[in-house]
């Protein structure tokens, strides 16, 4: 049974700022890779408790490049470093399974911490065929793409709400914080998270028979908004078109050109 564990950094357990997870000259920004490579060998450690044979981690926060190679699990491959040559290298149709550690909700949750959709300074918002739809759902559509079902999500309360109405009940969800605004929250220990997070990724390895991949219907039609005119001015269109100040639409032929507005 192998696993693929894709990770960001805004919904890891202990985390609730943005300095945390922006500026990686930040001494928060550095205490953070702590925090989330505690995160990290919890859900590889629940994977392989759970039956697991192979597990590949992600490196998916900011372009990468945020793991601590000397805290990570031995019992886990890991992905990382920049200049990808495509977003999801590594993934196949050979895993059986996905876990969505440490995500957020959807840009303008009001509940939901750190809340984002890719770039949390543009305030962009993404709808595919008429539904706004955040990084779960994204992701989801990717990992859909190649047969891999998402059978956890671990984040926020409102992130955990998320993943339930995009991936189905079946779905096991790891609630490590609860959100109050943007950047407030009541935050579980990290200790206790990872206990959490733990026993949730060997759940997640029964029910893999249970939770079906995600999927939308293609040719589909994006729709991406921006924060203001002046970001809008700033993009370099790729297979869009842009219709007023702060929008661009596309058709997209393929899961894998999701992000290529």
């Amino acid at each position: 049974m192998k696993v693929y564990i894709a990770t960001d950094l805004e919904g890891i357990s202990g985390v609730c700022c943005f300095e945390q997870t922006r500026d990686r000259t930040s001494p928060h920004y550095e205490y953070a890779r702590h925090l989330l490579m505690g995160d990290v060998n919890a859900a590889v450690q629940g994977c392989l408790d759970g039956g697991a044979e192979e597990v590949l981690v992600s490196d998916g926060h900011g372009g990468g490049f945020n793991f601590l190679p000397r805290e990570m699990h031995p019992g886990a491959r890991y992905f990382t470093g920049v200049q990808r040559p495509r977003l999801v290298c590594g993934l196949d149709e050979s895993f059986d399974a996905a876990i969505l550690l440490g995500y957020h909700a959807m840009n303008g949750t009001e509940d939901g911490v750190l809340h984002h959709t890719q770039s949390s300074k543009a305030e962009c918002k993404y709808w595919y065929n008429g539904r706004e739809s955040g990084e779960i759902a994204q992701s989801g559509i990717l990992l859909g793409h190649f047969g891999v079902p998402v059978v956890m999500v671990t984040g926020d309360e409102a992130t955990c709400r998320e993943a339930k109405e995009f991936l189905g009940k079946h779905t096991v969800t790891v609630a490590v914080k609860k959100g109050y605004s943007r950047q407030c929250a009541v935050l579980i220990a990290p200790k206790r998270a990872y206990k959490m997070i733990r026993a949730g990724a060997k759940k997640a390895m029964k029910r893999i028979k249970k939770c079906t991949p995600y999927a939308i219907d293609f040719p589909a039609e994006g729709k991406l908004q921006v924060g203001s005119k002046e970001i809008a001015d700033g993009r370099t269109p790729n297979l869009s078109e842009r219709v007023d100040d702060v929008t661009f639409v596309a058709t997209f032929e393929s899961p894998l050109d999701i992000y290529k507005f």
